[in-house]
């Protein structure tokens, strides 16, 4: 692909409204193939589902794809600031699965998230997920690390109060983002994809602004100060992978911390890649989701006799969680 790549996001196959609160409304979007195992999809700070086509597209032919924005970003209308906290995305969460559970039924349900929807799902302590593939989450480990962890959180707030919020076209956008570190490694096209799915035209006609205003999305990167360390893997309740950044990159959005010794998640990285892996390299982290839920034994979207897929699938490699739920699901 060229750097005048164009990515085209296709109607969805359907669509489900969800009422969040009296004034707020958003929209789950069907993509992919319903014979397929759900994935349930969404994004991290400031920006939008859209954005991650070039990562979500690779499992469309295989997995039920439920993609939705978080309150007051992508194809959601902008609410009062007062409501745009991690407490409120925790409710927003818990009611987007329960809508998708009424409107096409149940079935096995994995959970994909990148950044702050991390750390929204890990709260959320939800038991309708089979699996959660957690993407660069915000992990704070405790002394010396929480202190950093803190400090970079209050920097990216800072940094994201200053940012310039309007643009005379997307197309400027784009240049600016080619001129950003963290945008540096991105696939061809993304910048462009990048501003086509987190600007909106201004309502008053003049020139294009940010769809997350920069204080909504300055006040999440606080929210996430206090509530990263509040986490403990220790009490998951269903298989976990954790997909991070390089370890040894300097981090572009907030620390990014080596998890293998932690016992309670399937831990892995994606060398080379920063906190946008997503987007940097889709078809590496795509194909991870796959391994990940193929040693879960959960299977892609049927052809054939489903039980066999099943069956071939148990003699493979599985990491040290998996066997643990293993025996649990399989008594």
């Amino acid at each position: 692909m060229t750097e005048a790549t164009m990515w085209t996001i296709p109607e969805p196959l359907a669509t489900c409204d969800v009422q969040l609160d009296e004034n707020t409304v958003t929209t789950v979007r069907r993509h992919g193939n319903p014979s397929g195992p759900r994935l349930v999809l969404t994004h991290g700070n400031g920006l939008a589902a859209d954005l991650y086509y070039p990562f979500w597209s690779l499992l469309a032919n295989d997995f039920d794809l439920m993609v939705y924005d978080l309150r007051n970003h992508g194809w959601n209308d902008v609410g009062v600031q007062r409501d745009h906290n991690i407490p409120t995305l925790i409710l927003d969460h818990d009611l987007i699965l329960d809508a998708i559970v009424r409107q096409y039924g149940e079935k096995t349900t994995v959970g994909v998230f990148h950044s702050l929807s991390t750390l929204v799902a890990l709260l959320s302590f939800n038991h309708a997920y089979s699996a959660l593939i957690l993407f660069d989450p915000p992990l704070c480990k405790p002394a010396a690390s929480e202190l950093e962890f803190i400090e970079a959180a209050e920097r990216t707030a800072a940094m994201t109060r200053r940012r310039t919020e309007r643009f005379t076209s997307e197309e400027q956008y784009a240049e600016v983002l080619s001129i950003i570190p963290g945008f540096a490694r991105v696939v061809p096209g993304v910048r462009d994809l990048m501003a086509r799915s987190t600007l909106r035209k201004s309502a008053d006609g003049d020139g294009y602004e940010l769809r997350c205003p920069r204080d909504y999305e300055a006040q999440i990167a606080e929210y996430v100060r206090s509530f990263s360390p509040l986490l403990d893997l220790s009490t998951l309740i269903c298989p976990t992978k954790v997909i991070g950044a390089d370890p040894t990159l300097p981090y572009a959005y907030l620390p990014t911390f080596d998890l293998s010794h932690a016992s309670a998640v399937d831990y892995d990285f994606v060398p080379q890649a920063s906190h946008f892996l997503q987007l940097e390299q889709p078809a590496q982290c795509a194909a991870m989701v796959r391994e990940y839920l193929t040693n879960l034994a959960i299977p892609l979207a049927t052809r054939g006799d489903p039980q066999e897929g099943i069956r071939a699938r148990r003699s493979t490699y599985r990491s040290r969680v998996a066997n643990q739920w293993f025996q649990r699901w399989n008594g």
